[in-house]
């Protein structure tokens, strides 16, 4: 039986089982924080009957007004992960699932993430999910040993954009300061 509740603050100290993986980046205090105060809709965890973590997700809503009111929001996954003797059980799944949930509710376009290309399992697993690569992001990821790493910018079109137009690749290889919504 697992339990779904909001990612809070304290939950740092005991999310060790997830957060030593290697496939997993692991932030600052103050950007948990940070993500737990402004966007706590888009934070939850997962944990199993002993109060371990099963998996965790930070995400928020990125966007601005235009012009004529009208919103240009969307859902932005910062980080999501599980533990290692949690994958291949539907975690990641329900974690995509809420956060395309919570940006619809929000009439968000789409959501985004970023994935370093090495990564491919988690490639592979955000595109069964529907995602795809709208573009690349030049030298993003840094290393222990001082290289960089390019990050594919994957999309998934929410009910919003019904043609799908905002997850349409593009093939342009961006700078980070390039982002949209730095």
């Amino acid at each position: 039986m697992s339990t779904i509740k909001p990612f809070q603050i304290f939950d740092i100290l005991d999310y060790n089982n997830i957060n030593l993986d290697i496939l997993t980046e692991t932030f600052n205090v103050g950007f948990y924080g940070k993500y737990i105060a402004k966007w706590p809709e888009f934070c939850i965890s997962i944990k199993n009957h002993f109060g371990n973590f099963q998996g965790y997700l930070l995400g928020k809503i990125e966007g601005e007004k235009t012009n004529n009111n009208k919103q240009n929001w969307h859902g932005h996954i910062s980080a999501i992960t599980v533990a290692p003797e949690y994958r291949r059980q539907g975690v990641a799944r329900f974690l995509m699932n809420y956060i395309e949930d919570v940006t619809n509710s929000q009439n968000g376009w789409y959501v985004d993430l970023f994935v370093r290309p090495s990564n491919k399992i988690a490639v592979l697993m955000y595109q069964n999910f529907g995602y795809e690569i709208y573009q690349t992001v030049y030298q993003y990821y840094s290393s222990q040993n001082g290289k960089y790493e390019d990050a594919y910018d994957m999309r998934k079109s929410m009910l919003k954009d019904k043609q799908k137009l905002k997850q349409k690749p593009t093939g342009k290889v961006i700078k980070p300061e390039e982002l949209e919504f730095n």
